[in-house]
């Protein structure tokens, strides 16, 4: 436990400009990511506290498409990687690029299926929040992408969800 905090202050005490060259390096020149909205039967989602995430550390499950790989197949490995978590009734929500970083982001929503702890040193955290509850701190892409799957949205949430913030 003391290693991911370790790593993951060193980690966001780099410049932003730094951490973005540093993943610009050792990643493809395009990416491709996954999200997933992972909804609980008590109507609650999944965040993540993320040792590798900019600033405040929590928001959606999410990580890199290996080469190959399968969208889907990508959201699962992740989620088993990051949480331990199975998920069913798995299903897109939409696909959006971000020019500016060269980057493909296919958001999906889920449920799950068990609980949700985290087994990897890059997941400090694991926990559900109602709607109401959700970080402040929260993207609005992200919360906005959130309402969307939760059914709370409007066209106007709907033209903010683009592009995601993930």
């Amino acid at each position: 436990m003391n290693l991911k905090k370790t790593l993951g202050s060193i980690w966001r005490k780099f410049p932003k400009r730094l951490r973005r060259w540093v993943v610009e390096r050792i990643e493809d020149r395009f990416t491709v990511t996954i999200a997933a909205v992972v909804v609980d039967d008590q109507n609650r989602v999944l965040l993540l506290n993320h040792v590798f995430r900019p600033g405040f550390g929590w928001g959606i499950p999410g990580g890199f498409i290996k080469s190959r790989e399968q969208p889907e197949d990508a959201l699962r490995r992740e989620l088993q990687e990051e949480v331990g978590l199975e998920v069913t009734d798995v299903k897109l929500i939409t696909v959006v690029t971000h020019s500016h970083v060269n980057q493909v982001i296919i958001p999906f929503s889920c449920k799950p299926v068990g609980n949700a702890k985290p087994c990897s040193f890059e997941i400090t955290e694991a926990a559900w929040f109602r709607y109401e509850d959700l970080p402040a701190e929260l993207s609005k892409d992200q919360r906005a992408m959130i309402k969307h799957v939760l059914g709370l949205d409007d066209k106007a949430a709907r033209d903010e969800m683009r592009p995601y913030e993930i």
